[in-house]
Protein backbone atom coordinates (compact mmCIF):
# COMPACT_ATOMS: atom_id res chain seq x y z
CA UNK A 1 0.00 0.00 0.00
CA UNK A 2 1.73 3.34 -0.43
CA UNK A 3 1.29 6.25 0.87
CA UNK A 4 -0.14 9.73 -1.08
CA UNK A 5 -0.51 12.92 0.52
CA UNK A 6 -3.15 15.38 -0.08
CA UNK A 7 -3.30 18.69 -0.48
CA UNK A 8 -0.04 20.80 0.89
CA UNK A 9 1.18 17.77 2.78
CA UNK A 10 4.71 16.40 1.96
CA UNK A 11 5.71 12.53 2.99
CA UNK A 12 9.40 12.67 4.53
CA UNK A 13 11.11 10.00 5.59
CA UNK A 14 14.00 10.91 8.39
CA UNK A 15 17.37 10.79 8.06
CA UNK A 16 18.59 8.05 10.82
CA UNK A 17 21.21 9.56 12.77
CA UNK A 18 24.30 7.45 13.06
CA UNK A 19 25.13 5.74 16.43
CA UNK A 20 27.90 7.04 18.18
CA UNK A 21 29.57 5.71 21.01
CA UNK A 22 31.88 7.87 23.75
CA UNK A 23 33.67 5.84 25.72
CA UNK A 24 31.42 3.08 27.61
CA UNK A 25 28.66 5.49 27.67
CA UNK A 26 25.23 4.47 25.72
CA UNK A 27 22.39 7.10 25.23
CA UNK A 28 19.04 5.23 24.84
CA UNK A 29 16.95 6.40 21.62
CA UNK A 30 14.35 8.52 24.34
CA UNK A 31 17.25 10.37 25.16
CA UNK A 32 18.03 11.38 21.65
CA UNK A 33 17.05 14.17 19.89
CA UNK A 34 14.66 14.19 17.16
CA UNK A 35 15.84 14.16 13.27
CA UNK A 36 14.86 16.98 11.77
CA UNK A 37 16.66 16.48 8.24
CA UNK A 38 15.02 13.62 5.51
CA UNK A 39 13.97 12.84 2.20
CA UNK A 40 11.24 13.87 0.26
CA UNK A 41 9.14 10.76 -0.67
CA UNK A 42 5.79 11.61 -2.02
CA UNK A 43 4.32 14.98 -2.47
CA UNK A 44 0.25 16.27 -3.03
CA UNK A 45 -0.79 18.03 -5.62
CA UNK A 46 -0.81 21.56 -4.27
CA UNK A 47 -2.29 24.35 -1.63
CA UNK A 48 -5.44 25.82 -3.08
CA UNK A 49 -5.26 29.56 -3.16
CA UNK A 50 -8.03 32.10 -1.96
CA UNK A 51 -9.70 32.27 -6.12
CA UNK A 52 -9.73 28.46 -5.97
CA UNK A 53 -6.56 27.88 -7.95
CA UNK A 54 -3.99 24.98 -7.35
CA UNK A 55 -0.53 26.36 -5.97
CA UNK A 56 1.83 23.71 -7.16
CA UNK A 57 4.24 22.36 -4.31
CA UNK A 58 8.01 23.86 -4.46
CA UNK A 59 9.73 20.89 -3.31
CA UNK A 60 9.90 17.67 -4.98
CA UNK A 61 10.37 13.70 -4.63
CA UNK A 62 13.86 13.24 -3.83
CA UNK A 63 15.20 16.01 -2.38
CA UNK A 64 16.49 16.15 0.56
CA UNK A 65 15.02 19.14 3.25
CA UNK A 66 15.06 20.65 6.82
CA UNK A 67 12.36 20.62 8.80
CA UNK A 68 10.49 21.78 12.02
CA UNK A 69 12.08 19.87 15.22
CA UNK A 70 8.50 19.00 16.40
CA UNK A 71 6.77 18.83 12.66
CA UNK A 72 3.88 16.98 11.26
CA UNK A 73 2.87 13.27 12.18
CA UNK A 74 4.76 10.30 12.78
CA UNK A 75 3.64 7.17 10.92
CA UNK A 76 4.89 3.69 10.08
CA UNK A 77 4.89 1.63 7.11
CA UNK A 78 6.17 -1.39 5.99
CA UNK A 79 9.00 -1.28 8.85
CA UNK A 80 9.63 2.45 7.87
CA UNK A 81 9.26 5.95 9.67
CA UNK A 82 7.96 8.28 7.93
CA UNK A 83 6.57 11.93 8.84
CA UNK A 84 3.85 13.58 7.00
CA UNK A 85 3.75 17.60 7.55
CA UNK A 86 2.55 20.69 5.74
CA UNK A 87 4.94 22.09 3.36
CA UNK A 88 5.16 25.37 5.22
CA UNK A 89 6.89 23.42 7.78
CA UNK A 90 9.84 22.82 5.67
CA UNK A 91 12.46 25.26 6.41
CA UNK A 92 15.08 24.79 3.82
CA UNK A 93 15.76 22.25 0.78
CA UNK A 94 19.73 21.19 0.68
CA UNK A 95 21.24 20.78 -2.59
Amino acid sequence: MAIKPLADRVLIEPITEKEEKIGSIFIPDTAKEKPNEGTVVAVGTGRVSDDGKVVPLTVKEGQTVLYGKYSGTEIKQNGKNYLIIRESDILAIIE
